[in-house]
């Protein structure tokens, strides 16, 4: 069934029945893991030694991963930005306690939990400037960030689609490490999120999938859009003191392609992924616009894995404010 309309009518027809979905892509707070369930309880009367075995067990991870943990950490500590930013699309009222509403929030609250989680984490570890990465963490709040989607529904959901398949990767990686560097508490916390960030992807995906099915042509001019802008990541505004805005996440991001965390491969894979996922080259009723868009999306991961061919990962290692030790 095609619709022909604005985003609104789109919106409201794609959450008729978001309620119901929920439960899906959300799990109960009462029966969800909270980040006590993975640290030390201070109740305890051996919270001393339990500590002492967290930083031991830290002491092993290398000063790359300590860098991208401290970003991972911070980028989930922003959700307030992000929320904020959904909560403006077309098609969602803040008034209204269902549908998009319900699912923002919802999810914001599962995602909460990621950075506070991670936070203390790295308090206990002993190995993090705590002050340096917290005015990080300020920085990215106060400025905000513009990820090209103004207040367009379809461009934030790809956004979203992509971004929560890129957690999801990067956090995989950070547990598999942290297992091999002798640290199987940080493993089993990095494992969670992962999963979390795997669940919220597929609700994401679906979102968009509903709209292709309604609104085709423009479902697709918005991913190829989307895709010629390339998806910047939050930790992209990430900022140290006395540091220009683009250059911490330039060496955040040189951190993650040496260790293996995120790298530009990943980036292409997702968009590979998504292309499959989406049913890109079956996708019927585009007008000559979305049969272009459609063209040049089925034929980006190729385009992009030649570049990427010839990009060469820097080996110079950057003395990030964050990390004491």
């Amino acid at each position: 069934m095609a619709l022909s309309g604005s985003r609104l009518d789109v919106m409201r027809h794609v959450g008729e029945n978001l309620d119901t979905l929920l439960g899906d892509y959300l799990k109960p707070i009462e029966t969800n893991w909270q980040p006590s369930d993975f640290l030390p309880d201070s109740r305890q009367e051996d919270f001393p030694e339990q500590v002492r075995l967290f930083r031991e067990s830290a002491r092993e991870l290398s000063y790359d991963y300590m860098a991208v943990l401290v970003g991972d950490t911070i980028t989930e500590e922003a959700l307030p930005t992000y929320e904020s930013w959904l909560m403006d699309m077309e098609g969602v009222n803040q008034a209204e306690p269902t549908g998009w509403t319900s699912w923002i929030r919802g999810w914001t609250a599962e995602e909460n939990r990621h950075g506070d989680l991670l936070n203390k984490f790295l308090y206990l570890s002993g190995r993090v400037n705590m002050r340096a990465m917290e005015v990080s963490t300020q920085y990215l709040i106060a400025d905000g960030f513009d990820i090209g989607t103004g207040t367009d529904p379809y461009k934030n959901f790809v956004y979203t689609s992509f971004q929560e398949l890129a957690t999801n990767v990067s956090h995989r990686r950070t547990a598999t490490l942290a297992k091999q560097a002798g640290c199987p508490q940080l493993s089993k916390i990095c494992g969670v999120i992962a999963s979390d960030e795997m669940r919220h992807a597929k609700a994401y995906k679906a979102f968009v999938s509903k709209i292709f099915e309604v609104d085709p042509s423009e479902m697709m001019l918005a991913f190829e859009e989307m895709m010629r802008k390339k998806i910047v990541m939050p930790a992209h505004f990430l900022r140290e003191t006395g540091v220009k805005l683009s250059q911490t996440f330039s060496h955040f991001s040189d951190a993650a392609q040496r260790i293996g965390v995120y790298t530009t491969n990943d980036y292409i894979d997702i968009i590979d992924a998504l292309l499959i996922d989406w049913h890109i080259d079956a996708v019927t009723d585009l007008n000559d616009a979305g049969q272009r868009a459609r063209d040049y999306l089925m034929a980006l991961p190729a385009r992009l894995r030649r570049v990427a061919d010839r990009t060469k990962i820097p080996t110079l290692e950057y003395p990030f404010s964050w990390i004491a030790a």
